[in-house]
């Protein structure tokens, strides 16, 4: 059986763009059907989302206090602990800094939505940080990944928690996707470009 990596590796550009959005898509709208079984009124799930300064303060200090301890580890630690398989590399590699915010942007509001605003709002913390490190099973592989994401979901739990606000962590979540696609797309690029002066 091919690992994940391995598949991906595969793709067209353009064939990894479709299944990236098309698995957002699909989270969106288990979140919309979740949903209209789970509130009583849409109202209840609209008040998750309000404009506050937490959406500077919290969201976007966390979200860039997260990837520069991302980008501090990924300096110290040996490659092998952030590994997944080139998984990373492949998605964002050949993107323009356009594509990976739009990408950062419907991951982050499809995952929030799902995750924080439908599952932590009705089942608590615990089960929908759990949910969403089992959902990226690609980290799976690595023991360190697997610690890294348990860790990131429960911190971004905490922040919903803490501010009532789905603005915060979705602000949160896009600065992390976004500046940590930024750093693996210079990274790709550099490698790419070792990888050309030694042929």
């Amino acid at each position: 059986m091919q690992k994940q990596g391995d598949i991906i590796q595969q793709l067209t550009k353009k064939q990894l763009t479709f299944h990236l959005y098309f698995t957002q898509i699909l989270l969106l709208t288990i979140a919309s059907a979740l949903g209209i079984f789970l509130f009583d009124t849409t109202s209840d799930f609209w008040k998750q989302l309000r404009f506050s300064p937490d959406i500077l303060t919290v969201g976007m200090t966390s979200g860039l206090l997260i990837v520069m301890i991302d980008i501090l580890l990924m300096k110290v630690l040996p490659a092998k602990y952030y590994d997944d398989g080139g998984v990373n590399a492949q998605i964002f590699t050949n993107r323009s800094m356009g594509e990976i915010a739009l990408l950062a942007f419907f991951i982050s509001v499809s995952e929030e939505v799902l995750f924080r605003g439908v599952l932590q709002f009705h089942f608590g913390l615990v089960i929908s940080s759990i949910i969403f490190a089992l959902i990226h099973f690609r980290y799976w592989a690595h023991w360190f990944l697997i610690i890294n994401i348990i860790l990131l979901s429960f911190w971004i739990g905490f922040i919903y928690e803490f501010t009532d606000n789905l603005l915060v962590t979705i602000i949160m979540h896009f600065v992390i996707d976004f500046l940590l696609g930024l750093y693996m797309r210079k990274n790709g690029r550099q490698r790419r470009k070792e990888g050309m002066s030694h042929e």
